[in-house]
C-alpha cells in the first residue's frame, strides 16, 4: 500500500492539503482559547446553554448541521453533552446523527450532479482532482469520520465522483471513534 500510495502521489496530496488547512485551525484553536480567557468562560456558557434550549431543539440544530456541510462544530455539542444528566446516551445520538447526516450528504452530493454547470465543473475544472479522489475515496472518508473536517463535506464529495455508498457507509463507521476520543478529552476539560 505503501508504494501505491508513493507512486500515485497520495502522500503529496494529503501534505498539500494539510498545508492548507493547518493554519485555520490553529487560528480556531487560539480564537476558542482566547475567547475563553478573556471574554466569556465557556464552561459557564455551556451550562446556561443546557439550561434553557431544549434537547430535542439542540439535537436537531445539530444533524442539520452536519447533513448541511457541518457548519457548526461538534466539539461545541459534545462538550454540551457532558453538562447532560445522560452524556453517554447523548453523545451515542450525537454521533448517530453525525453519521447519518454524513450519509445523507452523500445522497446530496449526487443530486448535486444533476446541475448541469456543477456537473461540467467537476468535469472539466477538478478532474485531477475527482480522479484523485475516486484512488483514494476511502481514506478520505477516512479522515472526514476521524479528524476535524466537516464529515458531510468528504460525505457530499464521495456523492459527487459516485464514490461506492457501501464504502462510505463502512468507512464512516470511524464517525463513532472520533466522538468516543473527542468525548474523552473533552470531558476531562469541561467541569
Amino acid at each position: 500500500m505503501h508504494k501505491y500510495y508513493a507512486r500515485t502521489g497520495f502522500y503529496d496530496f494529503v501534505l498539500n492539503n494539510l498545508k492548507k488547512a493547518i493554519l485555520p485551525i490553529i487560528g480556531v484553536i487560539l480564537a476558542i482559547y482566547l475567547f475563553n480567557k478573556y471574554v466569556y468562560n465557556i464552561n459557564d456558557g455551556l451550562h446556561h446553554f443546557t439550561e434553557t434550549v431544549s434537547r430535542t431543539s439542540i439535537l436537531i440544530t445539530f444533524f442539520v448541521s452536519e447533513t448541511l456541510l457541518g457548519l457548526i462544530p461538534p466539539e461545541i455539542f459534545i462538550a454540551w453533552t457532558k453538562k447532560t444528566e445522560e452524556p453517554i446516551l447523548n453523545l451515542v445520538l450525537l454521533a448517530t446523527l453525525s453519521y447519518s447526516g454524513g450519509l445523507i450528504s452523500y445522497f446530496l452530493g449526487k443530486a448535486a450532479l444533476k446541475i448541469k454547470s456543477l456537473k461540467e465543473y467537476l468535469e472539466v475544472k477538478m478532474a485531477k482532482n475527482l480522479e484523485n479522489a475516486n484512488k483514494w475515496g476511502g481514506i478520505l472518508i477516512l479522515v472526514g469520520a476521524i479528524f476535524p473536517l466537516p464529515f458531510s463535506i468528504a460525505c457530499v464529495a464521495a456523492g459527487m465522483i459516485r464514490y461506492p455508498f457501501k464504502r462510505v457507509v463502512l468507512f464512516g463507521l470511524f464517525r463513532f471513534a472520533r466522538f468516543a476520543i473527542y468525548a474523552w478529552a473533552i470531558f476531562k476539560v469541561v467541569n
